[in-house]
């Protein structure tokens, strides 16, 4: 499908977006693996989502949905019963590795497949520490989908992180969950830590320090009550796009943020955004707020470290941004953007050289270089949600029309995303 973007005027308006996938995955994942019921509100109908859901109804669990929340009927942690073929994640790296965790502990054998894009995407990250555990994995070329899962009884293991990736963390805490012991992680920064706060929630004996996560088994895990706050990542592209369209300001209700998923809010305010955060509360363990944005004049700024993980996300579309900044933008310590749903280093760089754009790959992140005066094209979105959802910003500032190739593949995260766009035009 193609969809064409013309130059916004102005931008102004109050929206809200999806729950966040990365909440919503492991509200499904505990619920189901918890005794008595989870609630869920505020869940997203978005593929990704979806294929956790799934997943977890090909092993037995109950899940309904109706009047605005799902319901997950939990079994309990060995509750879990033996798939009768191939779990499918679809698109979703979150439900393979996170899903591998859960499968390492249990008595029976099970395969993890996806799509044509997850099939590319490395699981050895996650094969290596749930080996050491005492998982039997195999995977097609070393460590791709298909997964061939033997789980059983796990050994509770110090395993330090290579790279901070919250999925690989979560994937060995759930497999915890399982070990005939106490298990500790270390990872070198701090990445989001939903999975974290969320076994704390069902009752999860785990203790957090700045670097380090411990976990030691309990017996059972009980349902909660989760309300999913509005997914960052999805408002990233909502915060930009007003950032950039001269005399825009735009409000974002009930928004996630989690201090370790910030970092688009702070790297933008080093970068001179007038950007708001008003209505803080908690809903349940998550910090949710309101965040209002103006348009504003953006200057070049370096983002590397400590940033990263709270951001990686986001890097596309603080790409586009950093091309109408004043100045150079240094993007460094990124390599992990090379194994998201595309290479995302190359495919960045290659869609916003498309729109006229000063900015060079490196081999762990890109120079950007700006103003640049950016004009419509033909925007391919390489079968990545992200890409397609930045390219349809870029298209409210370039001149002229974009279209944009592929934008069906925004429905991975988020359904009626350029619906909601042409909403705040005014």
């Amino acid at each position: 499908m193609n969809i064409t973007m013309t130059p916004a005027a102005r931008l102004s308006g109050e929206i809200s977006v999806p729950g966040d996938k990365s909440i919503s995955h492991r509200a499904i994942m505990l619920g189901a693996i918890s005794r008595g019921v989870t609630r869920v509100k505020g869940f997203p109908a978005n593929q990704d989502c979806m294929s956790t859901i799934k997943a977890f109804e090909q092993m037995g669990i109950d899940i309904r949905s109706g009047n605005g929340e799902v319901l997950v009927h939990g079994k309990g942690l060995r509750g879990l019963s033996a798939p009768s073929g191939a779990i499918d994640a679809g698109n979703s790296g979150t439900t393979a590795r996170l899903l591998s965790g859960i499968l390492a502990g249990q008595g029976f054998e099970s395969i993890v497949d996806g799509d044509a894009s997850l099939r590319k995407r490395p699981m050895r990250r996650v094969i290596e520490p749930l080996s050491m555990m005492g998982a039997e994995i195999t995977a097609r070329d070393g460590g791709f989908l298909p997964l061939h899962i033997s789980g059983g009884k796990l050994r509770g293991i110090e395993y330090t992180l290579p790279v901070a990736s919250a999925q690989v963390k979560s994937a060995i805490l759930l497999a915890l969950l399982y070990a005939d012991g106490p298990g500790t992680i270390h990872q070198p920064v701090a990445s989001r830590d939903h999975t974290e706060l969320m076994l704390k929630q069902f009752g999860c004996n785990i203790d957090v320090s700045q670097h380090s996560i411990t976990l030691t088994p309990v017996p059972e895990l009980y349902g909660q009550d989760i309300t999913v706050p509005g997914d960052i990542s999805s408002a990233a592209f909502f915060i930009t796009a007003a950032l950039l369209v001269p005399g825009s300001y735009i409000r974002i209700t009930n928004v996630g943020i989690n201090p370790t998923r910030t970092g688009i809010l702070d790297v933008y305010r080093r970068m001179g955004a007038s950007i708001g955060i008003e209505n803080v509360r908690n809903t349940e363990a998550e910090p949710v707020a309101d965040i209002i944005v103006y348009s504003s004049n953006l200057k070049g700024t370096v983002i590397e470290g400590y940033d990263i993980p709270r951001l990686i996300d986001e890097i596309p579309v603080i790409a586009l941004a950093a091309t109408q900044a004043k100045g150079t933008t240094v993007i460094r310590d990124a390599k992990e953007l090379k194994v998201k749903e595309s290479d995302r280093i190359k495919t960045v760089v290659e869609m916003l050289k498309g729109f006229g754009a000063d900015i060079t790959a490196t081999d762990d992140g890109m120079v950007i270089k700006g103003p640049a005066n950016l004009n419509g094209c033909m925007a391919a979105s390489t079968m990545d949600h992200r890409i397609a959802m930045t390219a349809a910003v870029a298209g409210l500032v370039a001149r002229g029309e974009t279209v944009i190739v592929g934008a069906e593949w925004a429905d991975i995260s988020f359904p009626g995303y350029f619906e909601e766009i042409n909403k705040l035009r005014s």
